[in-house]
């Protein structure tokens, strides 16, 4: 897409970004190269979709003909408009995922939408894009059970038998816990998995794919990349995950290329509707949306690499991958920045744990200092973890961390109404770890807090 013809559509009939343009004393007319472009202000929420009428924020101050909510950092609401326009473009990325992947041109494909229904982004666009699929001549059918187990465990077993393939669409970790807990034959159903909202491990993906009986987890798993804000981004193909396989199993190769030890989700995306630009570690993201958005600041931590370059340092590592794979850019995410985790899909943020800690009944017990993190067991299950740094000559006790994880918990159900509706209610409690103050590990004196790992 070329960003200054964008730029000077939505200048020219977006209300709220007109108004932004002259709040920082923009000419729109002097942006005409993608120098110029480069160097306009940022919007984010803080300063951009937060400030304005929600009206204003759409192309001549026409709200879309649906909306989906996300939930930001206390709870209060966040809305984006989309159109059946923004559908078609988005489900592109889910026809090539089920196209080169999955075969679905060639099979009798049942979609089994696991994403939370309701106002939420992802379950019901998904159905949409689904059925979008079907309208190109795909053959597929869609069932939505969302989140409710009993709901998949109904429909899952009377409907499987009748298809070539099952694709599960969903979080991770609920599609594991699923597949995990269930004693249904997965086997027998030619199982495939399309996940978004989180990075998960190579571990994970060959872990998940035996229990599933999915013979090729290069081409029978695919993450989507996508946000509230914008939508469906990019997407893994074979191509970029035989590549992750690779540098997973080649730390030192990957920190070379992506400059930390952990390692991203890597995944393709299209510069003909969608326009990134790296700033400072973080995502920079242009394009055409119910909310269209200039230069808007994702707080993804991650970056990009040109399709050639990044097969050319595979070369110079002894690594030439089999799939071919579309001749696009890459984009690597690492997850939000901002000091936020991503559990189930939600996006889970320090000021719902402090609250919890400043509650009455436990904050006589506590600093309120903690640190938030989501680990991984031994079986590759993730659990909501907080160590809570306790005050000084208190020791930690069952009665005291009962209490902070109940409050911790109460706080983010009514704070956070993204965690209410993704997280499976027995996996809402944290796990709570009490230090005492000043532990080394977690809490070192003197030390600049992190409130996240």
């Amino acid at each position: 897409m070329d960003p200054v013809e964008l730029f000077r559509q939505v200048a020219a009939t977006v209300p709220a970004y007109g108004r932004f343009l002259a709040e920082h004393e923009v000419d729109p007319a002097k942006i005409v190269t993608l120098s110029d472009f480069a160097r306009l202000p940022m919007t984010t929420k803080e300063n951009y979709t937060r400030r304005h009428p929600l009206p204003d924020l759409c192309r001549n101050g026409v709200i879309g003909d649906m909306i989906a909510v996300s939930s930001g950092s206390t709870g209060v609401p966040s809305f984006w408009p989309r159109s059946a326009d923004d559908e078609r473009v988005i489900a592109d990325r889910f026809e090539e995922v089920f196209r080169d992947g999955f075969r679905a041109r060639e099979r009798r494909t049942l979609a089994v939408v696991c994403f939370a229904l309701g106002t939420w982004v992802g379950g019901l666009f998904t159905v949409n894009c689904c059925r979008h699929l079907a309208e190109r001549g795909y053959p597929i059918t869609v069932v939505a059970p969302g989140t409710d187990r009993r709901e998949i465990l109904r429909v899952i077993p009377e409907l499987a038998p009748y298809f070539d393939q099952v694709v599960l669409l969903g979080y991770p970790p609920f599609l594991k816990n699923v597949i995990d807990t269930e004693d249904l034959p997965w086997a027998d159903w030619n199982v495939k998995l399309v996940t978004a909202g989180e990075v998960f491990s190579e571990e994970w993906r060959a872990l998940v794919a035996e229990r599933a009986g999915i013979a090729d987890p290069v081409r029978g798993i695919a993450s989507l990349y996508g946000t509230a804000d914008a939508g469906v981004l990019g997407n893994e193909t074979p191509l970029s995950v035989e590549i992750r396989r690779f540098l997973a199993g080649r730390p030192d190769t990957a920190r070379k290329l992506f400059g930390e030890s952990r390692l991203p989700t890597l995944l393709q995306y299209d510069p003909g509707v969608r326009f990134f630009e790296e700033h400072q570690g973080t995502l920079l993201f242009s394009g055409d949306n119910g909310v269209p958005l200039i230069r808007y600041h994702l707080a993804d931590e991650g970056g990009l690499l040109p399709h050639e370059d990044l097969l050319g340092f595979l070369r110079q590592h002894g690594f030439t991958p089999q799939h071919e794979g579309p001749g696009r850019p890459f984009v690597y995410v690492f997850g939000r920045s901002h000091f936020t985790v991503s559990y189930y899909g939600a996006n889970v943020y320090p000021e719902n744990i402090a609250v919890g800690l400043e509650q009455p009944e436990v904050s006589g017990a506590v600093t309120g200092k903690f640190v938030l993190e989501v680990a991984e067991d031994e079986h590759r299950d993730r659990h909501l973890t907080v160590t809570v740094e306790l005050r000084p000559g208190e020791k930690p006790s069952d009665e005291v961390a009962q209490a902070v994880g109940a409050s911790i918990l109460a706080q983010l159900l009514r704070l956070n109404s993204e965690f209410a509706a993704y997280v499976p209610p027995g996996r809402q409690m944290p796990f709570l770890r009490l230090r005492e103050a000043g532990d080394p590990e977690y809490f070192p004196p003197g030390a600049k807090h992190r409130y996240t790992r």
